[in-house]
């Protein structure tokens, strides 16, 4: 079973991010001082999942992880007007998951101002 989906909307167009960049790093070390270890970098498809994860049934182990999301870069490349710094650049969403039998989807709405994501079951 897969472990970990994503799937990103880009609520402020009503469209699925497609093309915005996603890497998801592994926290090894102590939590006091982790060092992150890069898991998988990938993109979002047409259909709102991100490329690289889906039927990779063993990226992802029990521990703590990052998803990193490039809502700055994706805004810009739609032509949205950021300011200069951007509000939202990468933002991360810290997740940990804990049971590999279970599946953890993780859906993202988002806007250049926010976003939501949370454990989702799909």
């Amino acid at each position: 079973m897969q472990a970990v989906s994503i799937h990103i909307v880009d609520v402020a167009n009503g469209v699925v991010a497609t093309g915005m960049r996603v890497d998801i790093a592994r926290q090894d070390g102590a939590a006091s001082a982790p060092t992150w270890t890069p898991v998988v970098s990938g993109q979002v498809g047409r259909n709102g999942v991100v490329e690289g994860i889906e039927g990779r049934e063993r990226l992802f182990d029990i521990g703590v992880y990052e998803l990193r999301l490039h809502v700055g870069d994706y805004y810009r490349a739609r032509g949205t007007a950021l300011p200069a710094p951007a509000f939202m650049d990468v933002q991360v969403f810290r997740f940990g998951v804990a049971d590999l039998s279970q599946h953890y989807h993780l859906p993202v709405k988002l806007t250049p101002w926010g976003l939501s994501c949370f454990r989702g079951a799909a």
